[in-house]
């Protein structure tokens, strides 16, 4: 992410990395490190140990074991830091104990952090990534915008350097998702690449009856929601697709245009309400050839951008939460 450029409106001044040390971790820390340059942000990185809960005190064995993990993990984490300071970048590295994402939830809320950076390791069974997952938790939760590095995209952040590609803003008209628009706007504009507002139709509307009047109305409703940044982005491309599975839908789209970034807004409600698509957000990032950043919003009432897009929306639009913002 070198092309990024080092001035920014964005208010970046200070960014976590919670790491676990491994390799999905490695390839977090150095897109942090390049994000803290591009931002002149300072840099907390926060390990969290879970392994004290393992034994109990009578295990003296075990114990000595977890002593050897721990200081493991400070000479790791030190390692970092000095990794990040050699960058020039001002850093901190801590390691606490305690429930991973409630540990690195708490670290955000009292250092007063910006931007999180995590990475996420391959899937080994998909409810198990979903449900639990301390990725998935973080996201939902919290208070700032969080860069999650998947394990697809983490094989290919090192080449992202070459010229082309793209920032993807997928939307559901959402109206609260607006400052993930504004997010998306500033990384785009940072990294000196083409904005694509997006939007999912389903499979069965791309051979209906209306399948030429529906995507001049979505890319209208784009467009409008777009409006308060178009005349700072050139160019700025309003995007529909269609698919079966949403998050397949964006994910191809991204892989076809070479996407740098995906960006998106996702609701704090949990991942187990029936009332949302519980796999979209998560399976993008599991999926996708690139970052993906998220800022999490508290559900409101359903809104469209236009009040054209919000009457024109036949049944299987209603019946189908056609959102890539989950």
């Amino acid at each position: 992410m070198k092309t990024i450029s080092h001035t920014s409106q964005l208010p970046l001044r200070k960014i976590l990395l919670a790491t676990d040390f491994s390799p999905a971790s490695e390839q977090a820390a150095q897109v942090a490190f390049d994000l803290c340059q591009a931002w002149k942000a300072d840099l907390c990185i926060l390990h969290v140990f879970e392994y004290s809960a393992i034994a109990p005190p009578e295990c003296g064995g075990e114990l000595l074991e977890l002593d050897s993990f721990y200081q493991d993990a400070e000479r790791s984490l030190d390692t970092l830091v000095q990794q990040a300071r050699r960058r020039g970048i001002s850093c901190e590295g801590k390691l606490e104990s305690g429930i991973s994402h409630n540990t690195i939830l708490e670290n955000a809320a009292t250092e007063k952090i910006d931007l999180i950076v995590l990475g996420t390791r391959p899937i080994h069974g998909f409810e198990r990534l979903v449900f639990g997952s301390t990725a998935e938790a973080v996201l939902r939760k919290a208070t700032c915008p969080v860069f999650t590095v998947g394990p697809r995209a983490a094989h290919i952040v090192p080449e992202l350097d070459p010229p082309g590609g793209v920032v993807i803003f997928a939307t559901d008209f959402h109206l609260a998702t607006t400052e993930a628009l504004q997010l998306a706007e500033a990384f785009s504009k940072h990294m000196k690449l083409p904005l694509h507002c997006l939007h999912v139709l389903p499979m069965s509307l791309e051979e209906g009856p209306h399948r030429n009047v529906i995507p001049l109305i979505i890319t209208e409703a784009l467009q409008h929601l777009a409006a308060g940044i178009a005349d700072k982005l050139n160019p700025l491309t309003c995007a529909v697709t269609y698919g079966s599975e949403i998050s397949n839908a964006m994910v191809e789209y991204a892989r076809k245009h070479k996407a740098r970034l995906i960006v998106l807004g996702v609701r704090t409600a949990s991942l187990a309400a029936s009332h949302i698509p519980a796999h979209i957000a998560y399976r993008v990032i599991a999926e996708a050839p690139c970052p993906v950043l998220t800022m999490a919003y508290r559900s409101q009432p359903f809104a469209t951008a236009t009040s054209t897009a919000q009457n024109f929306r036949p049944s299987t639009l209603h019946n189908r939460p056609s959102s890539a913002n989950t």
